[in-house]
């Protein structure tokens, strides 16, 4: 069977960050990208450009520093088209082309709404007023780049005849790429699939374009629909890693990537992805944006290859094949066995990093090294599973700064209030003289602020003293913990998700996650909570509140 190259189009950094609290910062966008290079993902859609200066610097940052694939130190990856999404308007386009431009392979993807929902209640425009729009902005990307992407918005809802229309007239405007969302997740995998073979037999020119899905999660059946389009056609998939995305979410990559892995006879379809950086990439993900999966995660979640059934127990241990259908190994699941301990040193530290695949500056590392050194102090095993998630911590912490903790103290008991004293540095604030504030090294860094406050327990009360010191009245709309491996000297890892201010001026659409790892589960809820709040910040002086 002769097999088609299938383009991976990843969109955890667009269409990923628009799950409700998800709010990467440039920095983490470009950390992310290197790493979809590495993994080997065709197409990265790195951002709306348009939406904020926040995102258009982010998409510039990736254009020019993931593009051309040099990070000044090492070749990251494989040659990445970059692309930017845009509403059907010259300012959208332009704007979303000079973010793109730096990249040596770059796309201008754009949308607009076809169906007659979206026509008449949202837009309200005629059907020939769509296709005008439609050809006049893809004609006018086609001046500034010759990789164009066009989707119908809603396309699932559309009226068949008129879709074909649609696509035909941007097919001839210069469209390179033909993406068919469901964009509300209605489909079934027969009516997706039947929708693309109807498509391609009744578009003229369908022969000259790359046929795109791109699926909704909200019945469950995005990765479903997805391989359904591949066997009607489709040639290019829309997903994202660990399916997130506003809603139920997005295709997930892992999914499909390792569903076409286990069906080589089934699907005529190849595609580039090294399947071992999987599980690294998900877990960077789950700590850059706050959202942790659930254990029974596909792929990728904590039980996905544990095995609790005393039947599955014994087939797996007399021949793996007989319960896994795939090695851990494959998707880069690191060991669960001890591999370092309190009298490692620094070049085995190093070596375990640079087989996990992490990088650091000297700086970076020796501040790693510090907390490795206090965690081998507290838990007797360091796993693999360890290493990750300190690094990703200390990448959350490092990366945004306008608080920093400097220390957390405790009083609680039984039928008591907890009380809770909390020390910040401000670092946007030149330091002063306040108290405790003896150390020359804390004096440069910002101001120390210190307040105590009371509360149900003390991770409530140690939240009210955080609010206190900032002045302002965060509200707590989701709190979560999860264990990093098992044993009672296990990490806890914390997820919070915030609101700014108080609940009766709250706008609930604007929530902000957190993450937070520490072998203390209060230290790692102040980290988690401390890092929403930054990354709150870092929004509002980038203009996406």
């Amino acid at each position: 069977m002769t097999k088609d190259k299938l383009y991976i189009f990843d969109t955890t950094l667009r269409d990923g960050e628009q799950s409700p609290g998800v709010n990467l910062t440039a920095n983490e966008k470009v950390e992310i990208a290197k790493l979809l290079s590495k993994m080997g993902v065709d197409i990265c859609e790195a951002g709306f450009p348009m939406s904020s200066e926040g995102d258009f610097e982010g998409v510039r940052r990736i254009a020019k520093e993931v593009g051309p694939l040099m990070d000044g130190r090492e070749t990251i990856g494989k040659p990445m088209v970059i692309c930017g999404l845009s509403r059907a308007t010259k300012g959208d386009i332009q704007r979303t082309y000079d973010a793109v431009k730096y990249a040596p392979l770059h796309r201008i993807h754009i949308f607009l709404a076809t169906s007659d929902i979206h026509l008449e209640y949202k837009l309200k425009i005629s059907r020939s007023e769509c296709i005008r729009r439609a050809v006049e902005a893809v004609a006018f990307a086609k001046t500034l780049c010759d990789n164009i992407e066009f989707s119908p918005e809603d396309a699932a809802r559309s009226d068949r005849t008129f879709l074909c229309e649609v696509l035909q007239n941007v097919i001839k405007a210069g469209a390179t790429t033909l993406n068919i969302p469901d964009t509300v997740g209605i489909c079934v995998p027969e009516e997706y699939g039947a929708l693309f073979k109807y498509l391609r037999e009744n578009t003229p020119g369908s022969e000259e374009v790359i046929w795109s899905a791109h699926c909704q999660n909200d019945l469950g059946l995005a990765t479903a629909n997805t391989l359904a389009a591949i066997s009607n056609g489709v040639r290019q998939v829309e997903l994202t890693i660990n399916g997130i995305g506003e809603r139920a979410g997005n295709t997930s990559l892992e999914e499909v990537i390792m569903a076409l892995y286990t069906h080589p006879d089934v699907y005529p379809v190849y595609n580039d992805i090294d399947t071992t950086h999987i599980y690294r990439i998900s877990q960077v993900v789950i700590q850059r944006s706050g959202m942790p999966v659930q254990p029974n995660k596909a792929i990728v979640g904590v039980n996905a290859f544990a095995h609790e059934s005393g039947i599955h127990q014994d087939g797996v241990l007399k021949n793996k094949l007989t319960y896994e259908i795939i090695a851990p190994e494959l998707v880069g699941v690191p060991s669960n066995n001890l591999v370092l301990g309190k009298h490692s040193g620094r070049n085995a530290l190093k070596n375990k990093l640079d087989e996990l695949g992490i990088v650091l500056s000297d700086v970076e590392f020796q501040k790693f090294f510090l907390r490795f050194k206090q965690l081998t102090d507290a838990k007797k095993t360091i796993t693999e599973h360890d290493i990750l998630a300190l690094a990703g911590d200390q990448a959350i912490q490092d990366n945004l700064e306008t608080y920093k903790i400097q220390n957390v103290l405790i009083s609680t008991g039984s039928d008591v209030l907890s009380t809770a004293t909390v020390t910040l540095i401000d670092t946007s604030s030149p330091s002063g003289d306040s108290e405790g504030e003896d150390d020359d090294d804390k004096k440069s860094e910002g101001k120390v602020l210190v307040d105590a406050a009371t509360g149900h327990g003390p991770i409530q009360a140690a939240f009210f003293a955080i609010n206190r010191l900032i002045g302002r009245n965060f509200v707590l709309e989701h709190f979560e913990i999860q264990s990093v491996g098992s044993g009672d000297d296990a990490l806890g890892q914390v997820f919070v998700r915030i609101i700014p201010e108080a609940k009766e001026k709250a706008d609930k659409s604007k929530q902000f996650a957190g993450c937070g790892t520490h072998n203390d589960i209060i230290q790692a809820s102040v980290r988690a909570y401390v890092n929403a709040i930054n990354r709150l910040i870092e929004a509002e002086k980038n203009d996406k509140l």
